[in-house]
């Protein structure tokens, strides 16, 4: 199961069109009468939705069990993220520069699109969210790292030894994805057919968890995508060569690359389909040196060091504000 953690680190990913109309006007939380809104937590939930979206096509109680829980938590941290502002505005009253900003949306859009600009703005404009309103919220986010660093500077300091077990921890989510490839076999189920009246969204569905449970025992793929699919790999048996990342959708490649090798993953939605795959092997792209990443982990060691300090620091923060949530 995907989980909302790790999905929650990335900015945005393309959302699919929804069954059930959300609300994205009005007011979450107030936090020293500054408004966190419905839409911002709903930008943030964005790329949470967009695999669930995929991965549980039924939408049943658990999925909007997991869009509850996932809300509430994108909630807290935009309260907690408030918190931090007000503190910055208050005391430090400084600016982030514009190309810092510019060189954090460039990382996003190399990191969560595969490189592709094209695709990142399509998932704002999906996601209801100009272009400024995002830059807005990068700098938001690197106002709340800078606060963060402030408060730990004098603190206890990182190890090399340290610095370097964070490292080889994380180096490979910290590697350049976009060097990322996949070799894959698929089965892919139209949800209409122009030729049969009688076939629906809702009967593909039906087929393809048939499909799935007939794999999950023992049968052969390659004979079951030749009999089912209906894309070009279905005469070889589904088989999808080496393929990068880059030519890939951002959400499918995201979810392809956390599947374990030899995992039966489906049926994924899209808004034309159903498919099933098999990962057959992946290929990581280029990991960073450490020398170009020490300062990041050295961040991460000192936040790891002084998490007591950071909790104090946080129920200060709430024990002086007026937080008033509406959700």
């Amino acid at each position: 199961m995907i989980t909302f953690k790790h999905i929650f680190c990335l900015a945005l990913i393309c959302i699919a069109p929804l069954t059930h109309a959300r609300e994205v006007t009005g007011i979450a939380a107030k936090v020293n009468g500054k408004v966190i809104t419905k839409n911002e937590v709903n930008y943030h939930l964005t790329p949470y939705r967009e695999q669930l979206n995929a991965t549980m096509p039924r939408k049943g109680p658990q999925y909007y069990d997991l869009i509850k829980k996932a809300r509430g938590e994108i909630l807290d941290s935009l309260i907690e993220r408030e918190l931090i502002l007000s503190e910055f505005r208050d005391k430090i009253k400084g600016t982030i520069p514009s190309h810092a900003i510019d060189s954090e949306i460039n990382r996003q859009v190399r990191d969560l699109y595969n490189n592709n600009r094209n695709e990142f703005n399509k998932a704002l404009r999906q996601a209801g969210v100009t272009p400024q309103q995002h830059r807005r919220e990068t700098e938001k986010k690197l106002i709340v790292q800078a606060m963060r660093s402030q408060q730990f500077k004098n603190a206890v300091p990182p190890l090399p030894n340290e610095v370097l077990a964070e490292f080889n921890k994380h180096k490979l989510k910290m590697r350049d994805i976009t060097g990322d490839a996949l070799e894959f076999h698929k089965i892919y189920i139209p949800k209409l057919d122009p030729n049969n009246a009688l076939v629906t969204p809702k009967t593909q569905l039906q087929l393809a968890e048939n499909i799935v449970d007939q794999l999950n025992q023992g049968s052969n793929f390659e004979e079951l995508a030749k009999k089912y699919s209906k894309d070009s790999w279905a005469d070889e048996g589904g088989k999808v060569e080496k393929t990068k990342r880059t030519d890939l959708s951002p959400a499918f490649a995201a979810i392809l690359m956390e599947t374990p090798t030899g995992k039966i993953l489906g049926p994924l939605e899209d808004g034309r389909g159903f498919t099933i795959v098999r990962l057959d092997k992946k290929y990581y792209g280029p990991t960073p040196p450490l020398s170009k990443v020490r300062k990041t982990l050295e961040g991460r060691v000192r936040a790891q060091k002084n998490k007591s300090k950071h909790d104090r620091w946080i129920k200060r923060l709430r024990d002086n504000a007026m937080i008033e949530k509406k959700i």
